[in-house]
């Protein structure tokens, strides 16, 4: 009998497929262990179960009728993060701004049900997506499997955490200062940030302007890239597009070749200090990847600093998202505080900024003429304890996401992939996570890496795991 909780999304939809199981039988397992698990920490918002098993008895009707024709997701359970469209979902954005259910799916959400996935439900997020914790008025305290006591990082936080606990195989996240990557370093979980533009924004033109992106979170690199060959792709209402790119799942199933690779532990961000846990992760991933053959070596990346290019574009996206809630006045205090600080924002500014990422870009990229790939820490901080936020303002907040932010927003200014990649849990009983940057549109060598990585040094599938 397969356990289901263990189960990734790929074998899910194969054992669907092959009818070994069904989609229903998937999805009760499913909503089972949410009802057993999410009490404790608090990564759903909303819970689909009458739609979610209507959805899953259609699929089994397809799979009745056009066995031959069934997509790659196929009854597979997904959530989804809070600020994406879901029909007959109110998009809260983690807060209680919006009261009115939305009518249509977004377009990620589209194309994952026209791959046949399930949509489970919705998860946790801390209002706006503005913290790197997932903590909020409305929705509480979000907590990490791997201990109940700590944060699961954010913020796509509630996405981690039914990851990482088995809830579900693989869930939709967002990032657009670390926010895939982070809670994947704090959970255990592959979580690439995709090239800038390689995923739609519709219903949206952008998503916190040049920073945003959305994409998975998962258990291995294989059903991150499944996930990624259904919803890649933009619209002519996009802002951004990205490059050319071939098949994801073919990246992740080939070798890598001989790379060079440059590692450091320097953050962006100065008078950050990262975490000795976090320092030899990437010292031990150098000696890994140099045993695996290839030409790895310390570098000094010569980071630029992003700031002036950031800053105006997190407040130009908090603004615009609480501009356009139906309740203004049920915004959290702090959400309120940033959006007053965030005024001198106007749209001449946050054009300026957009700009200046071309110009961060190009400075960031400098590190590649010399290595194809840059290792570096995922976070500098290990999961705090819960409550980060507690009473905290704006800048009170904005000074305690430092740490979680320091190696990682600089890739959504520049718009490079970046991945944290699972490396183990340390003597603290918590994940460790390294970051994986890749040349402009190169997901592919990013993929194909993880991949090699993850079979050289598994990694736990689920939290409280252990290898030998």
């Amino acid at each position: 009998m397969t356990d289901l909780s263990r189960a990734s999304a790929a074998d899910t939809a194969r054992l669907i497929a092959e009818g070994d199981l069904t989609a229903r039988v998937v999805l009760d397992e499913t909503l089972d262990r949410v009802a057993r698990q999410d009490p404790r920490l608090n990564a759903f918002s909303v819970v689909l179960g009458d739609q979610a098993r209507a959805e899953a008895t259609a699929r089994d009707q397809q799979a009745a009728q056009k066995a031959d024709q069934l997509g790659p997701l196929h009854g597979v359970p997904i959530a989804i993060k809070e600020e994406l469209d879901v029909a007959g979902c109110v998009t809260t954005f983690g807060g209680e701004g919006n009261s009115t259910p939305v009518a249509h799916d977004g377009e990620v959400v589209r194309r994952l049900r026209a791959a046949g996935a399930v949509i489970v439900g919705k998860t946790t997020m801390p209002e706006f997506g503005a913290w790197p914790y997932t903590e909020s008025v409305s929705r509480g305290i979000t907590r990490n499997p791997w201990d109940t006591t700590r944060t699961p990082g954010g913020s796509s936080g509630g996405t981690a955490a039914a990851v990482a606990s088995g809830m579900v195989p693989v869930a939709i996240g967002g990032d657009g200062g670390g926010s895939i990557r982070i809670p994947s370093a704090m959970c255990g979980l592959f979580g690439l940030k995709p090239q800038r533009g390689r995923v739609t924004a519709a219903p949206h033109p952008h998503l916190w302007l040049a920073l945003g992106t959305v994409g998975p979170l998962a258990r291995t690199v294989l059903d991150s890239a499944l996930v990624y060959d259904v919803i890649r792709g933009s619209l002519p209402s996009d802002r951004f597009v990205a490059g050319e790119s071939g098949s994801f799942v073919e990246a992740a199933g080939r070798e890598p070749g001989r790379l060079r690779i440059g590692w450091s532990v320097k953050p962006v961000t100065l008078g950050i200090k990262p975490d000795p846990i976090h320092v030899r992760a990437v010292q031990e991933t150098a000696r890994l990847l140099t045993d695996l053959g290839h030409d790895v070596r310390e570098v000094d990346p010569r980071y630029p600093d992003p700031t002036a290019a950031f800053v105006p574009q997190f407040f130009g996206g908090i603004r615009a998202e609480a501009d356009g809630v139906e309740h203004y006045e049920r915004l959290e205090r702090r959400t309120r505080e940033t959006y007053r600080l965030g005024s001198w924002v106007t749209p001449r500014v946050e054009e300026w900024a957009v700009r200046a990422s071309d110009g961060v870009c190009a400075k960031a990229n400098r590190v590649f003429q010399d290595v194809d790939v840059l290792l570096t820490p995922s976070i500098a901080h290990r999961p705090p304890r819960v409550g980060v936020l507690d009473g905290r303002g704006s800048l009170a907040a904005s000074l305690l996401a430092m740490p979680a932010i320091a190696y990682a927003a600089l890739w959504n200014v520049a718009g490079n992939p970046a991945a944290s990649v699972p490396c183990g849990i340390a003597e603290d009983g918590l994940p460790v996570g390294i970051q994986l940057v890749g040349r402009t549109d190169d997901e592919a060598t990013l993929l194909s890496l993880s991949a090699q990585i993850e079979k050289a040094r598994p990694w736990p599938l689920l939290a409280g795991d252990t290898l030998a």
